[in-house]
């Protein structure tokens, strides 16, 4: 597994300029030197700069970062930097979305290479949502009008006023019809959609967490956009799959019926993670059988039957956890990310053996794009005054988006 890593990164040198354009004299830089600039920067920047690093972020940039962590954890740490003029979110687009959103007046939120997508989160379109709510209206779902600030509105069937959770205060009285719920994994505008429906964001650190609070506010969920992790979070809470329905937004009315999403508890939008979908049951009955004995976690973005024939599964973070206080001698075999696997097989060896599902399946090519090239492009820029690649989440969708993540990090 470890010699793979070189090999993704000595391919990435040579297709630099196939990512967000840089100056010539960014390009071919050694090693030695981007990593002597890049500090020199930081050095220079001090307390104005704060930098994040998602657990799959490749480890020439990550090494650079004052925070790592998965989604939940890097948006609880910004509002502790409340004097940090600049955010470098070495991340995909979505999250520096999100960092904009709670990030404090005057910070400055930027992502190294705009070309840092997700295509999980390209799989929920706003105006695909805007057609399903209406769809599942015409359904027979009286899915109610959103709220509106200054006035007393039903949102997904509930009264709310200023003044509690989110800025929000319910009035007791029967369950919305249906509570928008969607995973961080997705854009603002889709947040603040199910922010303004009385809906929320969860991270797959507290997925049953939110589901449970949905449930308790709705009859059903409308969770997107990754089926599986909906799927398997909902499993995992005693949800039958025979009381799950899936959403395609590409057919009419979802390729559903009246009866089956007014039987349904859960309605997953047709989404997923093309790194996590690569893992199967066959990778764990291959490792079963080269290791006995060895403890099989994966992520809850896989399929059912991959989590079904694991040990476990749990969020990057978890999985983390687990590991880390797992006994001396343990073997595990991980199903998520590349970039976390090595690393984490390398900070316990050799009390501990770590192992991929699959190691030349799972990098997240759109995070790999963060290269420390434009790192560096960024932070020198920053000393010239000139801030680059800046993500602002729009006014009209700011605040919804705001009421959403403020749910999602008051959920426990």
């Amino acid at each position: 597994m470890s010699s793979f890593i070189p090999v993704l990164s000595a391919y990435e040198k040579d297709h630099l300029g196939e990512r967000q354009s840089l100056p010539e004299r960014y390009v071919g830089l050694s090693d030695a030197e981007m990593d002597r600039r890049i500090e020199g920067a930081k050095r220079a920047l001090g307390r104005r700069l704060v930098i994040l690093g998602h657990h799959y972020q490749r480890d020439e940039v990550i090494k650079f970062a004052d925070h790592t962590g998965d989604s939940y954890r890097l948006a609880q740490q910004i509002s502790k930097h409340k004097d940090a003029e600049f955010i470098v979110f070495c991340g995909v687009h979505f999250m520096a979305e999100s960092a904009d959103v709670l990030a404090a007046p005057g910070q400055r939120v930027i992502l190294p290479d705009l070309a840092a997508g997700c295509s999980m989160a390209d799989m929920a379109d706003p105006e695909q949502l805007e057609t399903c709510w209406s769809d599942l209206e015409q359904m027979g779902a009286d899915v109610g009008r959103v709220f509106r600030p200054g006035s007393e509105a039903a949102d997904v069937g509930r009264v709310f006023r200023p003044g509690s959770e989110a800025g929000l205060k319910t009035r007791p009285t029967d369950k919305a019809p249906i509570v928008p719920v969607t995973y961080i994994n997705s854009s603002a505008a889709i947040k603040a959609f199910c922010g303004e429906r009385g809906g929320a964001v969860c991270t797959s650190s507290n997925a049953a967490a939110t589901l449970k609070w949905a449930w308790e506010r709705g009859e059903r969920v409308l969770f997107l956009p990754d089926q599986h992790l909906g799927r398997n979070t909902a499993f995992k809470l005693g949800v039958p799959l025979d009381d799950m329905v899936v959403w395609d937004p590409n057919e009419i009315w979802g390729g559903l019926v009246p009866e089956s999403v007014e039987r349904a508890r859960i309605i997953l939008w047709k989404g997923h993670c093309s790194v996590h979908t690569r893992f199967t049951a066959r990778h764990i009955e291959i490792l079963r059988a080269q290791h006995p004995g060895i403890r099989i976690i994966v992520h809850p973005e896989v399929p059912w039957d991959v989590v079904q024939a694991a040990d476990d599964s749990g969020s990057t973070e978890y999985i983390l956890q687990q590991v880390r206080s797992g006994p001396a001698g343990s073997v595990w075999g991980i199903g998520t990310e590349i970039h976390l696997v090595s690393r984490l097989a390398q900070e316990v060896q050799p009390e501990k053996t770590v192992l991929s599902l699959d190691q030349f399946g799972c990098l997240c090519s759109t995070m790999f794009r963060v290269s420390p090239n434009h790192l560096l492009w960024i932070l020198e820029g920053l000393l010239d005054g000139d801030v680059r690649n800046r993500i602002v989440v729009p006014e009209d969708h700011k605040h919804w988006t705001r009421v959403a993540l403020d749910r999602m990090l008051s959920i426990k």
